[in-house]
Order: C-alpha cells, then structure tokens, then sequence
C-alpha cells in the first residue's frame, strides 16, 4: 500500500513517508549478499529506499512540479542539454503541458536512477543515455547507442503527481570509488543473470508516525541489552516483548 501521512511533531512538520523496496533471495541462491548496497530518494511527499544484495541499484523520486512563476515549456526546456533528440521527440509530443512534465519527469527519474546506481551523479553526460519502453514497461538504455544488456529498470507512479523509479545494473560498471565498497565485482554469466533477474516485492508503506515509533522501541530495546545480570535467555524474552 501506497501513502501519505502529514504528523505535527513539535515545531517540525513532517510530511514525507518512507518506501522501503525490498528484495527476496531466491532459496538455491549460494552467491549470499556479497555486494548489499542500498540507494535512498526523497522528493515531494516521499522518502524512499532500496536495497540489492549483488547488482548494483539506484533509486529516484520526483515530484512533477515547477517553479512558481514558470511555464512548464520553459522549464523543461532549461534541461535539453540531458536528453536524447528521441526523448525530446517524446516529451513535446505527449499533449498538454501536464502530460509533457509527466514525460520529463519520467525520463529525469530514469536518468538519476542509472547515474545513482553506477555513483557518477548528473555529472555524467546524460543526453548520451537514452531510455527506450513500451508503455513504460521493458525499459531499457542505450549509452552512446549501445545497450546495456546487465541493466533492468522500473518505473513506478506514487499517487497522481510523483513518479519513482529503480535501475538494477552490474557492479563492474560502477565508478572505482564505489567498486571499492563492493566484495564481488565479477561474476559468471549465470551467477550475474540470476542476481539480476531476482524477483521483487512490493513497496511498503511506512507513515511517519511509525517510523518515530520504531525509533522510540529501537531506544527501549538498546536499554534493555544494558540492564546488568540479565542471561541471554530472559534478555531475549525482554527484547521480544519490547518490540511487541
């Protein structure tokens, strides 16, 4: 389940929920997690986070709003510099002013996705990777013309104004301050396809208040563990029924 939740807390008013997309390891799967990274987004409404235990990934969250005062045409055309002459195609063709942001918000996201992932950010020459779907389904990208095979991605909507979306890549392909965080860069063709191709599960949805009170429960079970003369048995009774 998807939403938002708006909690006062204080003088802070927080607005933003946290997604946290998380992957299931197949059972015959040997390989472990040799390579657990993670990748956080936060725009608009949302906080999001995903994680993967052997590819790369790369996550991005975006708003479709602009600037008061702003023409969305103007707006978007201040980007051209970071798409593809068949993205723009794309995007100035898809109708209304609304569904041209909608276009280039979807496209942006895919963009910082891919760069997240491989730790490079927008300083990557990004009218050079140019994202090809149908529908937005089997999404793929070509680096100047080529197509990255090792890569998958996915494109999510969040309500009616935030679009999300998820790049899975080969860990060979990172910047070499990234590899270095990485125990396994090289795989077999089957090892890699398998982490590649590992089924996802949905999205949780986490509101605010839940995450301030999974934080108050994490402070009574870290005072727990310190009580003195406590066996582990009856330490772990305790624990258990803090968290409940």
């Amino acid at each position: 389940m998807l939403g938002k939740e708006k909690v006062s807390l204080g003088h802070v008013r927080l607005s933003s929920v946290k997604l946290m997309h998380s992957l299931k390891v197949c059972d015959n799967m040997k390989l472990g997690f040799p390579n657990f990274n993670f990748n956080v987004s936060h725009h608009g409404d949302y906080v999001a986070i995903a994680s993967e235990p052997i590819c790369l990934v790369g996550l991005d969250i975006v708003s479709h709003s602009i600037p008061v005062n702003e023409t969305a045409d103007k707006f978007i055309y201040s980007f051209s510099s970071y798409f593809s002459s068949l993205e723009w195609h794309h995007i100035f063709n898809a109708g209304s002013s609304d569904d041209m942001l909608k276009v280039f918000f979807r496209y942006w996201s895919l963009k910082e996705a891919f760069v997240k992932a491989l730790g490079t950010g927008v300083g990557y020459k990004l009218d050079d990777v140019e994202f090809h779907h149908k529908n937005w389904e089997n999404i793929f990208v070509k680096v100047a013309g080529e197509v990255l095979k090792d890569w998958k991605f996915w494109l999510l909507e969040l309500g009616q104004n935030h679009s999300v979306s998820i790049a899975r890549g080969h860990p060979g392909t990172a910047i070499t301050n990234f590899t270095k965080t990485l125990k396994q860069t090289e795989f077999d063709d089957k090892e890699y396809d398998l982490g590649l191709h590992l089924p996802n599960t949905s999205f949780k949805f986490v509101r605010v208040e839940d995450l301030v009170q999974l934080w108050h429960s994490s402070q009574s079970i870290s005072i727990v563990s310190r009580k003195p003369h406590v066996s582990d048995d009856d330490e772990m009774s305790e624990t258990i029924s803090s968290i409940h």
